[in-house]
């Protein structure tokens, strides 16, 4: 039987592309930023820890929202589910650009994702 999937979480805001024109360069740098900040701020919890002893074998879904409304929305949804996470404010815009949770089994934390489609 497979080992249950610890994976991250990644919200993108999908008019970051098509209504604001951000170069994809742009917009991929805004995730990893939120992707780095994450394992920073969670660095010693057990599951990042777990998630980063098998660099081979990291997982992350990677979804997208219309707009910043959305993206904080589930924001305060993961805040209310106490499901840390990582929204990346982008400077000096100070606009929320994406989101990124810290690593989870999936099964706990799926639920929170339903509704969003794959970012493309």
């Amino acid at each position: 039987m497979a080992a249950p999937t610890i994976v991250q979480y990644v919200i993108v805001r999908s008019d970051l592309i098509s209504v604001l024109k951000w170069p994809t360069g742009a917009v991929i740098a805004q995730a990893c930023h939120a992707c780095s900040a994450v394992i920073h701020l969670f660095h010693d919890d057990p599951k990042t820890q777990e998630y980063l002893n098998d660099l081979d074998r990291m997982h992350k879904v990677i979804l997208q929202v219309p707009d910043e409304e959305k993206l904080k929305n589930v924001a305060k949804n993961l805040t209310e589910g106490k499901i840390d996470h990582k929204l990346w404010i982008e400077q000096p815009e100070n606009i929320a650009t994406c989101l990124v949770t810290k690593p989870y089994l999936k099964t706990d934390v799926q639920q929170y994702f339903k509704g969003l489609k794959l970012f493309k």
